[in-house]
């Protein structure tokens, strides 16, 4: 493999995939959840997703990754040619992902120039959905562009581009020693700040009170797994590609661990923060937290800009602070996930990183202009739901299957073992990917199929055919076209 696609030590990959990790939604979608699920009473199913999904898989993944030293869909073809239109699909829906994250992180950059003035308004409801998105719950909006919205998200391909091209250790490898540690700093002085703000008992007393009896409904189990599967980037490739990039003497058990660890530590430390500010808001306004609380881009979008109005001069102060942070989290997760297509088109189609970043970017920022428009919300919804609920659950489903019977995850057992002083593997590990994890996400597959199906309006149809039918006609044309690297079918195995 080029040097370019290596990491200058193994800090810089366990930097990377927190900085994968750690990303939106550990900031906005974790405090919601887990308030409406127990509370404190969470934690136990948190736990149990963690344990028996998480962790052992995120081994399986580094594993795999780091034996193949290539790209997931080079990988796939090595192990199984036959299923090369599947080793494209994963990518492909990734950057589909990739896509509307850039949307996120373009209103953020809205949000952090505005927070400097407090452009919102008194009525930040009214400016995010009447003045700026011009939202529309159905499509017939697609044709309303709003350049405003569409020069933030090309700043952010700007950025995505400039960082992408460059060699992997001084592009993101760099990135993401600097950001990082940065990002947790700078979550760190909002969430003390927070602690500090009368009424923030009030937040912090919602959030924690355990409501025992929910552990017996099938929702909150979902719920937990459903986190860990967003928080972690499971089943995205992210993690395979960066492992693939690894040096021989890394400790990937402990690597794997040491990125749960953080990514669990962030968002529940951000909650902390976020429940202060409501229970600040709570009692300033004399309404009850449940009537407050919300999650998504309203949460971020909405009640921070509120707060924001009522601290006066310090909201100056922390609402730049807090929208720059939600920028990096955002940024650090999109480099991740833009990362596995680039890599597979470089292996297979011989292409520089300057070049498949290059090509990439162009494609990717005329896509994300439909998310310019006032339907950008709606649509982003639907490929939101689609991309978490069907396609990554499926790809784990199927890694699950390719990597413990076919590559025969007992294969991984004494070489991770002789690398790891900390932990090992054993029986319980094998068991975990070979049968409780397949079983467990079937499960948790047919939920998401079902939230899906509960769309049933014609916009929501004509949306998830047209996802649908990119993934399939860009994953066969990969497929089809002829790989131009004399190495594609040429893959130098570590684990003997």
């Amino acid at each position: 493999m080029a040097n370019e696609n290596k990491w200058g030590s193994n800090i810089a990959f366990i930097l990377a995939m927190i900085g994968s990790a750690v990303g939106l939604g550990n900031i906005w979608r974790y405090p919601y959840v887990l308030y409406s699920n127990g509370g404190g009473a969470f934690y136990i199913p948190y736990l149990f997703a963690i344990i028996t999904l998480a962790i052992p898989f995120i081994i399986l993944e580094y594993g795999v990754g780091y034996n193949y030293q290539a790209s997931f869909t080079k990988a796939i073809v090595k192990l199984k040619p036959k299923f090369e239109v599947y080793g494209w699909l994963l990518p492909v829906g990734i950057f589909i992902m990739t896509i509307y994250y850039s949307t996120i992180i373009g209103w953020d950059g809205i949000y952090f120039f505005l927070s400097f003035f407090k452009g919102w308004g008194t009525d930040p409801n009214t400016f995010l959905n009447v003045n700026l998105l011009q939202a529309t719950d159905s499509l017939s909006g697609v044709s309303n562009f709003i350049p405003f919205i569409a020069i933030f998200m090309l700043i952010g391909w700007f950025f995505i581009w400039l960082i992408s091209r460059k060699n992997l250790d001084k592009g993101l490898g760099k990135v993401c020693k600097i950001f990082v540690p940065l990002l947790f700093i700078v979550m760190i002085i909002i969430v003390i700040f927070s602690l500090t703000l009368p009424g923030a008992y009030i937040g912090l007393a919602e959030l924690f009170d355990p409501d025992w009896s929910l552990l017996w409904h099938f929702d909150i189990w979902m719920a937990a797994f459903g986190q860990i599967f967003f928080s972690l980037s499971l089943g995205m490739g992210a993690g395979f590609t960066y492992a693939s990039y690894t040096e021989d003497n890394i400790d990937l058990i402990s690597s794997g661990i040491c990125v749960i660890i953080a990514n669990c530590a962030f968002e529940n430390f951000a909650a902390l923060g976020v429940f202060s500010i409501l229970g600040y808001m709570s009692l300033q306004s004399g309404a009850p937290i449940s009537e407050i609380v919300s999650q998504g881009t309203t949460l971020i979008f909405v009640a921070y800009p509120q707060v924001f109005n009522i601290l006066g001069t310090i909201g100056l102060i922390l609402g730049p602070m807090f929208f720059f942070t939600v920028y990096i989290a955002g940024l650090t997760s999109i480099l991740s996930s833009f990362e596995v297509l680039s890599i597979s088109i470089q292996n297979k189609f011989a292409l520089t990183r300057r070049r498949a970043a290059g090509i990439l970017c162009l494609v990717g920022a005329l896509i994300s202009m439909v998310y310019a428009t006032s339907s950008g919300g709606y649509i982003l919804g639907i490929t939101d739901i689609f991309i978490n609920n069907i396609l990554v659950i499926f790809s784990v489903f199927v890694e699950c299957i390719l990597f413990a019977w076919i590559f025969k995850a007992e294969r991984l057992i004494d070489f991770m073992n002789g690398r790891s002083k900390a932990f090992k593997l054993g029986k319980w590990w094998l068991a975990h990917v070979k049968y409780i994890i397949p079983v467990i996400l079937v499960v948790i597959w047919f939920g998401g199929l079902g939230e899906l199906l509960a769309l049933k309006t014609t916009d929501s149809v004509i949306i998830l055919t047209g996802l649908v039918l990119t993934l399939v006609i860009f994953s066969v044309i990969f497929t089809r076209l002829p790989a131009k690297s004399k190495e594609w079918f040429v893959t130098q195995e570590r684990i003997k």
